[in-house]
């Protein structure tokens, strides 16, 4: 839908074009990301619910694994479920307001920048564990992980107020077909007929500062972990210690490296497709990965996951 004022159109609404080429299979597609979105939903609860049950699991690491499982939910029903309308061709199932658009874009951001300092957090309490045993009490004490988190959700959430406004100042025209899924900026950008120049070269900037605060806390963090562990006599105490930070750094290499493809560059995708692709990994499949990674290669959940299965189990006979 279009307003008119004078000789300018605006834009009220915006078309989601989702994934083109696969009318046949929608339906197949509508169904996996179906799946895959209410099992990350599951994953994601089993976590948050085995860690607040489990007092053995009432740790620093373990709280803020709460969070980014928290975090996945939100991250993932910002997207999928106006996603899936799409692929039902329901009238109005593809369409999406303005400002619905912008509000998706600015809590799609928010998530993300969340994301990474979530990440970096876990990284610092990591470090301290492993480097600083003796003071990880005072360092990283539970007023210490309330503030920090409280910090990570405040940062994120202020991290796309002045992209989201320069997005709001850029005209658009027509055509309102975005290709893409959800509103991502470039093929928003794509679709402006004004120019943004400033908007790309902010969003760059922004985008560059998260990453890089993030990524320095880990990348300091992971190499005194390495020299600690290079330093240990015993081997046994080197796997054990390397053990703790393996499902971290598993989740880290994913979701970095997928933003680090996508939003650090200064002009408007070229390849749609190939990046709708990897929109969904980071929005999507990693989410659903994350709950698998830290379940799987911590055998503290691990345990509580049994434990917790047992318990039900046993009610149910």
């Amino acid at each position: 839908m279009q307003s008119h004022t004078q000789n300018t159109t605006h834009v009220t609404e915006f078309v989601m074009m989702g994934f083109t080429g696969v009318h046949e299979a929608r339906l197949f597609f509508f169904t996996l990301f179906l799946i895959m979105y209410l099992f990350t939903l599951m994953e994601n609860l089993a976590i948050i619910l085995v860690v607040c049950l489990d007092h053995r699991l009432r740790r620093p690491m373990y709280f803020f694994l709460t969070h980014l499982s928290c975090l996945e939910i939100w991250y993932t029903s910002v997207t999928v479920p106006k996603m899936l309308a799409g692929f039902t061709e329901v009238d109005g199932g593809k369409n999406i307001s303005y400002a619905g658009c912008l509000s998706q874009l600015f809590i799609f951001t928010f998530l993300g920048a969340t994301e990474c300092f979530l990440l970096a957090a876990m990284a610092y309490d990591r470090y301290v564990a492993i480097c600083m045993p003796l003071r990880y009490g005072a360092l990283v004490s539970w007023g210490s992980c309330i503030r920090l988190a409280s910090a990570c959700w405040l940062v994120g959430f202020l991290t796309p107020v002045l992209p989201i406004y320069l997005m709001s100042q850029v005209t658009f025209c027509g055509p309102n077909v975005v290709d893409h899924f959800f509103c991502d900026v470039s093929p928003l950008l794509a679709l402006s007929c004004s120019d943004v120049t400033l908007k790309e070269t902010v969003d760059f900037a922004v985008s560059l500062a998260v990453l890089l605060v993030s990524s320095t806390v880990i990348a300091v963090s992971y190499v005194n972990i390495v020299w600690m562990l290079l330093h240990m006599r015993s081997a046994v105490e080197r796997r054990k210690a390397f053990s703790t930070c393996v499902a971290h750094l598993t989740v880290v290499s994913l979701f970095y490296g997928t933003l680090l493809f996508m939003y650090v560059r200064t002009k408007v995708a070229s390849s749609v497709n190939f990046n709708k692709v990897v929109s969904v990994f980071y929005s999507i499949v990693t989410p659903m990965l994350n709950p698998l990674i830290y379940s799987l290669r911590n055998k503290e959940v691990k345990g509580a996951l049994g434990r917790a299965f047992s318990i039900k189990s046993w009610k149910g006979h």
